[in-house]
C-alpha cells in the first residue's frame, strides 16, 4: 500500500510563455545567426552578456523573418545595443 505524503504541495498548471509561441526554423533561415550565437556562448563560458550583440542579431533574423513577432528591441532588452548602432550610423555619416 503505498500513500502519497503531499504536504501543502500545489498542483502544477502549465501556462503558455508570456511571448507566446513562436515556429521553429524549418527552413535554417537564421541557422547561422544561431550559430554564432551558439559558439560565442561556448567560448565564454554560457556568460549571455558576452553575446548581446550576437543574440540581438540572432533575435532580428527570426522578426525579419516572420518567425517571431516585431518586437521593438529596446523592449527585449537591446536599448543600449540600439542606442549604440545609432551613434555608429551618425558618426559615419
Amino acid at each position: 500500500m503505498s500513500t502519497a505524503m503531499n504536504f501543502g504541495t500545489k498542483s502544477f498548471r502549465p501556462r503558455a510563455p508570456d511571448k507566446g509561441s513562436f515556429p521553429l526554423d524549418h527552413f535554417g533561415e537564421c541557422k547561422t545567426f544561431k550559430e554564432i550565437y551558439m559558439r560565442c556562448l561556448r567560448s565564454n563560458r554560457f556568460d549571455n552578456s558576452r553575446c548581446r550583440e550576437e543574440s540581438k542579431e540572432y533575435l532580428e533574423c527570426r522578426m525579419d523573418r516572420q518567425l517571431m513577432a516585431k518586437e521593438p528591441l529596446e523592449k527585449l532588452g537591446f536599448k543600449d545595443l540600439v542606442d549604440d548602432s545609432k551613434k555608429e550610423k551618425e558618426a559615419k555619416s
